[in-house]
């Protein structure tokens, strides 16, 4: 019989506690001063940037708008994520925070592709650039990018929200490095084609964080198994503990960035204790592989298949050969102790 619990009952029980190191309110307080300071500083380097004639300033200054974006896409989602689960919504909004994370990778590519455009035609067909104007305003952003970037390290970047953010500024600081080169070439050597390869080299920096960003929070979307965990050496390892016989229907997702969840149907030998073997296991998923939140439903062999069956805690009769399967559908490998295939 399918033993059904909460927390402190038997069979079907939930293991979760999450903690973050820096407190959300935390987080929006270094966010907004982010986005002041870099709304600020964004206005003035427009102007130069088209008073210069500089194709590196002017991306930087669009980077920078979207680092603003993110920033304002990074409080509306933690504001979301705040409110709690109800009606059909049973995790409540923390996924708003992956579609924040997402919206800021998109943004770096197609940003990349327009920007990447313009610098091959200025390549092509180099304008006057004013070297020391670029220079000074670079060198001045690079600045900027500085405070931001150590104020959003302060924020919890265990937050894909967070560090879709944090990228941002990091990308934008190395542009604003790579166009003081550029505007440094430019007022020394007169060679105006630096500005378009700055901007050049701004744009693959894009394209590395947009990519990386769309990727991680792509697989949270599709309830893939959190980067460094492989469901298979996992199933292995429950199926290994005492009185397990086997493990399978086992998912294993993440919720919202830094939050997995793991649910599983375990079999426990006749005789075995289930609230013993639940408990153990959900210690090892916590302890080892960081799952706080566990559904696990054990059952003894045999005796999962109908309502009216009674739970024998007791050791009864030598268990009959297991069938291969114990579910009408079952989803994913079957774990059973010794070498088997996945």
């Amino acid at each position: 019989m399918t033993e059904h619990a909460h927390g402190h009952d038997e069979g079907t029980a939930h293991a979760h506690s999450h903690s973050h190191a820096v407190s959300p309110d935390a987080d929006r307080r270094w966010l907004r001063a982010a986005l002041i300071l870099l709304t600020a500083y964004m206005t003035v380097e427009v102007v130069i940037g088209f008073v210069a004639q500089s194709l590196a300033l002017i991306s930087d200054a669009a980077h920078m708008l979207t680092d603003a974006v993110s920033i304002v896409l990074a409080l509306i989602a933690m504001r979301l994520a705040a409110k709690p689960a109800r009606g059909g919504y049973t995790y409540g909004l923390k996924r708003a925070e992956i579609l924040s994370a997402q919206a800021n990778g998109l943004t770096l590519l197609l940003l990349s592709v327009w920007l990447g455009y313009e610098s091959i035609v200025r390549l092509i067909s180099p304008p006057a650039v004013t070297g020391g104007l670029v220079l000074v305003t670079a060198l001045a952003g690079v600045v900027v990018n500085l405070i931001c970037a150590w104020m959003l390290s302060k924020a919890n970047r265990a937050s894909l929200n967070v560090e879709g953010a944090y990228q941002h500024i990091l990308t934008d600081l190395f542009g604003f490095i790579a166009t003081a080169v550029s505007g440094l070439i430019v007022l020394t050597t007169g060679f105006e084609r630096a500005d378009a390869i700055a901007s050049l080299v701004v744009v693959a920096l894009m394209l590395k964080a947009g990519t990386g960003l769309v990727r991680e929070s792509g697989r949270i979307f599709m309830e893939a198994a959190p980067a460094g965990i492989d469901p298979d050496a996992l199933g292995d390892h429950l199926v290994a503990a005492d009185e397990v016989v086997e493990v399978h229907d086992l998912h294993i997702w993440q919720i919202t960035s830094g939050q997995s969840a793991l649910s599983a149907h375990i079999l426990v030998a006749p005789g075995g204790d289930c609230h013993k073997v639940r408990r153990s296991l959900q210690e090892l998923l916590s302890a080892e592989y960081g799952i706080t939140h566990a559904t696990l439903q054990v059952d003894h062999v045999g005796e999962q298949g109908s309502a009216d069956d009674v739970l024998r805690l007791t050791a009864g009769p030598a268990p009959a050969p297991l069938p291969t399967e114990h579910c009408e559908d079952t989803h994913g490998p079957v774990h059973r102790p010794g070498p088997h295939r996945h």
